[in-house]
C-alpha cells in the first residue's frame, strides 16, 4: 500500500541539490533556466541560426538532436557525430552550452566529448547500462521521465545514476501517455511538484513533446513554471514547416522573444528570474 511521504522527511532548500554546470551557471537556483533549439541538428545554417537566436535572448544552453531515436526506422534519425560537431561549433560560437541525448552505452564517451549535459531520453529512462554509463561520470544528466513510467520509477531511475558516483542528475518531465488522444502526451504538472518535494535534484519541463503542438508549448510552459519547474526544454527552428523531425511541436525561432517574455511574467511572481 503506498503511503504519503511523511513531510518532516521531505527535501528542504538545504538538502536540495543544485546543479552547477559551469562556475556562473548553475540549474536548480532562483533562476529557472531555458534550454532551446532543434529537435534535429539538420544543418551547420539551421543549427547556427537556432544559436544566434538563444544567445540574443539571453539563453545559456542549446539543445538539439545528434543521435534521433525514431518510432519509425524511416524517420530522419540524425547526423550522428557531424551533428555534435555541428552543435559544439555553433555553441562555442555564441557562449552557448550544449545538451544532447545518447542513444546507447557505446554512445557515452562520445557525446560526453561535445556536451555539457547529456540528456537520457524517455525511452531510455530505464535502460540500466545505460544509467550506469552515465553514472561513473561526473558530467550532468538530464534524465527525461519515461512515457509510461511512475514518479517512483522516475525517481528510481535516477538512482541508478546516483549509485555510480554522479549526482549531477536533473530530472525532466516530458509528458506521459494517457486515454487522451488530442495531445501527443499529458503534461504532468503534479509530477513536477512532487518530483521537487521527494528529490533533491532540479526539475525541468518539456513542453513541446509533453503536446505535441506547438500552438500549446506557451499555455504548458506556463503551467510547468507554475508547478515550480526549475527550467523549460523547448524546441524551436527556423521553419518548423520544413523540420526533418517534430515541426508540428516546434516554435519558430521568431517567437523566443515573446516566449521568453512570457516566462519572465510567470517567474517574477515567484520571486525567480528567468534566463
Amino acid at each position: 500500500m503506498n503511503r504519503l511521504p511523511n513531510i518532516q522527511s521531505l527535501p528542504t532548500d538545504a538538502t536540495k541539490k543544485p546543479v552547477t554546470i559551469t562556475p556562473d551557471f548553475v540549474i536548480g537556483s532562483s533562476d529557472v533556466v531555458l534550454m532551446a533549439g532543434p529537435c534535429s541538428v539538420e544543418s551547420y545554417a539551421q543549427a547556427r541560426a537556432a544559436a544566434e537566436a538563444v544567445a540574443r535572448v539571453g539563453g545559456r544552453v542549446l539543445r538539439g538532436g545528434a543521435f534521433k531515436p525514431r518510432t519509425s526506422p524511416d524517420s530522419f534519425q540524425g547526423l550522428g557525430e557531424q551533428g555534435l560537431e555541428i552543435l559544439r561549433d555553433v555553441a562555442d560560437e555564441f557562449g552557448l552550452l550544449v545538451v544532447t541525448e545518447a542513444l546507447a552505452v557505446e554512445h557515452v564517451p562520445l557525446v560526453a566529448r561535445y556536451a555539457d549535459i547529456i540528456q537520457l531520453g524517455s525511452r531510455n529512462m530505464q535502460h540500466y547500462p545505460l544509467l550506469w554509463a552515465v553514472g561513473e561520470l561526473h558530467k550532468p544528466v538530464l534524465l527525461k521521465r519515461g512515457f509510461m513510467s511512475t514518479i517512483d520509477e522516475w525517481l528510481k531511475a535516477a538512482e541508478h545514476i546516483s549509485s555510480r558516483g554522479n549526482t549531477n542528475i536533473i530530472l525532466c518531465e516530458r509528458g506521459i501517455r494517457t486515454f487522451e488522444t488530442a495531445t501527443r502526451n499529458t503534461l504532468d504538472t503534479n509530477a513536477i511538484a512532487l518530483a521537487r518535494q521527494l528529490s533533491p535534484y532540479p526539475v525541468l519541463a518539456d513542453p513541446s513533446h509533453a503536446t505535441g503542438r506547438a500552438d500549446l508549448v506557451l499555455p504548458a510552459a506556463r503551467a510547468a513554471l507554475a508547478a515550480g519547474a526549475d527550467g523549460l526544454l523547448v524546441e524551436f527552428h527556423p521553419d518548423p514547416s520544413n523540420a526533418l523531425s517534430d515541426g508540428q511541436q516546434s516554435l519558430p525561432l521568431s517567437m523566443l522573444p515573446h516566449f521568453v517574455a512570457e516566462m519572465s511574467k510567470i517567474t517574477a511572481v515567484f520571486n525567480r528570474s528567468f534566463t
